[in-house]
C-alpha cells in the first residue's frame, strides 16, 4: 500500500514575502506618476507611514508574544502603508498618516491576531478613521501641477506636512478634486462640469493627473494578473459592475451622472481594483464569492460617490463587503472534490 496521500493538491512557491513584494513593485509606476503630477509629498508620507508601522508593529508583536523577526520580514506591512498613503492627500500633516497608520496596525491587524485573521482590510480601515475623524484635512488635495503652473519642490512639501515656515501656504495649493466637484454638484441639483464626462483621451490629454495614476495603476494591475499575483475575478467583476451602473445612470441624464470613463479613471479606482480588494485574507476565497464580492464593492462605490456623504467611499465599500465575506463564502463554496464520482456510485448502489 502506499504511502504516499492520495488528495490532489496545489503547489505553489510563491510566499507571502514574494507576493508582497511583486504588489510593491507593481505599484512604482503609480507612485511615480503620483511624484510627477504632485510632488514629493507622497515620498514623505510614505517614509513616515513606514517607520510609524514598523515600531506599532514591533510592539504590538513583543506586547503579544510573538517573534518579531519572521513578522517583520513578510513585508505584509509594506501594503498596507502604500494602500493608505495613496489615499491620503500628499501634503497633509504628519500626524495624519501617523494617526491613520496606528490605527490601521493595532485595530485593523493585531486586534483580530495578526496577518491572516484580520477581518477587515487595514489600509481601508485606517483611511475610513482618517475620513471620519478629521474631513477637513481629508477633504483637500494637492492640485496637480498642471493646474498649479509650478512642480512641489522636495522642501516644499516638507516643510507644508510638518507645519514649519515656507514661502507656500496649503491653501495656495489645495483644492477640490474632480469626485468631489461632481459629489457637490449632485447633492445641489446642478449639472456636472463638462471634465466629469470627459473620455480616457481627453482626460489623458488634458494632464489630469489622477487619470494618469490610474492608468499607472491599471498597468501595474495588468502585470500582477500576468505574474498571477491576483485572481482575475476581483478587478473584472469590480470595474464590470462599476462601469454597467455607471453607464445606466450617465445614459438617463448626462447632466447630472459623470460618465463610465470618470468613475474608472478618478479616485482611487484602479488602486482598489487591483491592489486593495484582491487582498487574499479579507476577500472572499471560492471562485463565485470573488465575482460577487468584487461587483458588490462597484456598485456600492457608485452609490456612496453619487449619494453618499464622502466623494470617494472605496473604503467604506470595501469595509462593509468585508463583513460579508464569510457569508459570501458559506454560499458559495465548490462542491469538493469527488463529488459527482460519489454520487454516481450511490445511485447504482
Amino acid at each position: 500500500m502506499s504511502s504516499f496521500p492520495t488528495s490532489p493538491f496545489l503547489h505553489s512557491n510563491l510566499s507571502v514575502q514574494k507576493l508582497m513584494m511583486q504588489v510593491q513593485i507593481a505599484t512604482l509606476p503609480a507612485m511615480l506618476t503620483h511624484i510627477f503630477f504632485f510632488g514629493w509629498g507622497i515620498t514623505i508620507q510614505w517614509v513616515l507611514a513606514l517607520m510609524t508601522a514598523l515600531l506599532v508593529e514591533f510592539i504590538m508583536l513583543k506586547m503579544r508574544g510573538r517573534p518579531v523577526k519572521p513578522y517583520l520580514s513578510d513585508l505584509s506591512i509594506l501594503i498596507t502603508v502604500t494602500g493608505l498613503v495613496f489615499c491620503i492627500p500628499p501634503d497633509a500633516p504628519w500626524w495624519i498618516i501617523v494617526s491613520g497608520t496606528i490605527f490601521a496596525v493595532i485595530f485593523g491587524k493585531h486586534l483580530y491576531g495578526g496577518l491572516g485573521y484580520n477581518l477587515f482590510n487595514p489600509a481601508m480601515l485606517g483611511f475610513a478613521f482618517l475620513l471620519i475623524s478629521f474631513p477637513a484635512h481629508m477633504s483637500i488635495y494637492t492640485l496637480p501641477h498642471t493646474a498649479l503652473g509650478f512642480q512641489l519642490a522636495f522642501m516644499d512639501s516638507f516643510n507644508i506636512i510638518f507645519g514649519l515656515s515656507s514661502q507656500l501656504s496649503l491653501d495656495a495649493i489645495t483644492g477640490a478634486t474632480p469626485l468631489g466637484i461632481v459629489k457637490t454638484a449632485v447633492a445641489m441639483g446642478e449639472p456636472i462640469q463638462q471634465e466629469a464626462t470627459y473620455s480616457l483621451f481627453s482626460a489623458l490629454q488634458f494632464g489630469a493627473g489622477w487619470a494618469w495614476i490610474n492608468l499607472a495603476f491599471f498597468i501595474g494591475g495588468i502585470w500582477m494578473l500576468y505574474t498571477r499575483s491576483i485572481r482575475w475575478q476581483y478587478p473584472v467583476a469590480f470595474l464590470g459592475s462599476l462601469s454597467l451602473i455607471a453607464f445606466i445612470f450617465h445614459t438617463i441624464d448626462p447632466t447630472k451622472y459623470a460618465s463610465v470613463s470618470f468613475h474608472l479613471f478618478s479616485g482611487g479606482t484602479m488602486l482598489a481594483a487591483f491592489f486593495i480588494i484582491t487582498d487574499p485574507v479579507t476577500s472572499s476565497t471560492t471562485p463565485r464569492g470573488r465575482l460577487i464580492y468584487a461587483a458588490c464593492i462597484g456598485v456600492l462605490l457608485y452609490i456612496i460617490r453619487n449619494w453618499g456623504a464622502f466623494p470617494d467611499a472605496i473604503a467604506f465599500a470595501i469595509l462593509l463587503m468585508n463583513m460579508c465575506v464569510p457569508l459570501i463564502d458559506q454560499y458559495t463554496q465548490p462542491r469538493v472534490f469527488g463529488h459527482r464520482h460519489l454520487l454516481d456510485k450511490k445511485s447504482n448502489d
